[in-house]
C-alpha cells in the first residue's frame, strides 16, 4: 500500500482499545508506515508505541501486565480519584517497567496528534509534541481522562479530559490537515450507535465548566454524526476502515485477559488478511 498521502486515525474505547493495538503491531510487522497519525485516548496511548516502533509494548500494557499489576478498579478511586492506576500507567510504565523508547518517537518524522477536550471550551484541542518527554505523558494522560471517573488532567496549565468527549474519531480533522486518503481503526463494530444519555451528574460534577457540559450532552449525536460520515466515505470507495467483525464483548474496563487477547488476535488477523488481499 502506498500511504504517501494518507492518514491512520485511531479511536479510543479503553481496553477495546487491544483490538487497535493488534491491528498496529501488524502494520509494524509489515513495515507499514504513515506519514500523519491522529489518536484519541486508548488510540493515544497505542498510537505512542507505534510511533516509537516498539512492537508489543502496547499489548504488554494492556494484557500481559494485566494479571500482574490488576490496575483497574473502582479501588483507584478511593487513592487516585481515578478508575485506573495512572501513576502505573503513565509513569511506572514508561520509566521502568515497560520503558518508552522516546528518542525513537522524537526522532520519527512522521506526524503524531493526540486528541484532548478542553474543559474551559468544550471544544477538542489537538496536540503534537516531539521535543519534551513530561508534555508527551501530560497530553496523553489528558486525551485518556475519562469523565466522571478520572480527575481533570492539565496540560499547559488549562484543564482537559479525554478526547473522545468532542472527537472521538478525527477523520474530519485528518482531511483538514490535506490528506484525501485515510485508514480508520475503530473499536467497535460496524453499525454501532451510541445510546442517548442524560447524564444527570454532569451538573455536579462539572458545575464550574458549563462548556464541558454541553459537550458531554452532544457526545453521542456527535459520535453518531461521525459515524455516518465514516460509513458513507466508507461506500463512495474514499477510506479504508478497519473494525471488528462482530459486537464487541470486551467493556471499557475489561479485566478478562482471554478476551482481550482474542479481541488483540483478531485485529491482527483482520489487518493480516486486507494486506494480504491487497486490500489495504
Amino acid at each position: 500500500m502506498n500511504t504517501d498521502n494518507t492518514a491512520l486515525v485511531l479511536e479510543g474505547g479503553g481496553l477495546r482499545g487491544v483490538f487497535t493495538c493488534g491491528v498496529l503491531d501488524c502494520f509494524m510487522d509489515h513495515g507499514l508506515r504513515f506519514p500523519f497519525t491522529v489518536g484519541v485516548s486508548a488510540g493515544a496511548c497505542n498510537g505512542l508505541s507505534y510511533m516509537s516502533g516498539q512492537r508489543g509494548r502496547a499489548k504488554k500494557s494492556n494484557i500481559d501486565l494485566m494479571d500482574e499489576h490488576h490496575y483497574v478498579g473502582f479501588k483507584y478511586l478511593l487513592t487516585q480519584r481515578c478508575i485506573m492506576d495512572f501513576k502505573l500507567l503513565f509513569e511506572d510504565f514508561p520509566e521502568r517497567i515497560i520503558p518508552y523508547d522516546y528518542d525513537a518517537y522524537f526522532s520519527n518524522p512522521d506526524r503524531f496528534v493526540m486528541v484532548t477536550t478542553n474543559c474551559l471550551t468544550g471544544k477538542a484541542e489537538y496536540f503534537e509534541e516531539k521535543t519534551s518527554s513530561e508534555r508527551v505523558m501530560d497530553i496523553v494522560r489528558a486525551s485518556s481522562s475519562l469523565p466522571f471517573v478520572s480527575p481533570i488532567t492539565y496540560v499547559d496549565g488549562i484543564p482537559m479530559l479525554d478526547g473522545g468527549i468532542v472527537d472521538s474519531i478525527p477523520i474530519e480533522y485528518a482531511l483538514r490537515q490535506g490528506y484525501d486518503k485515510a485508514v480508520i481503526i475503530l473499536t467497535r463494530n460496524k453499525g454501532y450507535r451510541k445510546k442517548a444519555s442524560s447524564m444527570p451528574l454532569a451538573k455536579v460534577t462539572y458545575k464550574k465548566y458549563p462548556n464541558l457540559r454541553n459537550a458531554l450532552q452532544e457526545r453521542n449525536a456527535a459520535y453518531n454524526r461521525t459515524m455516518d460520515l465514516i460509513e458513507g466515505l466508507e461506500a463512495e470507495g474514499k477510506i479504508t476502515v478497519i473494525r471488528p467483525i462482530n459486537p464487541v464483548e470486551v467493556g471499557r474496563m475489561e479485566k478478562d485477559t482471554a478476551k482481550l487477547r482474542a479481541l488483540y488476535q483478531e485485529g491482527y488477523d483482520i489487518a493480516e488478511q486486507l494486506l494480504a488481499s491487497e486490500k489495504l
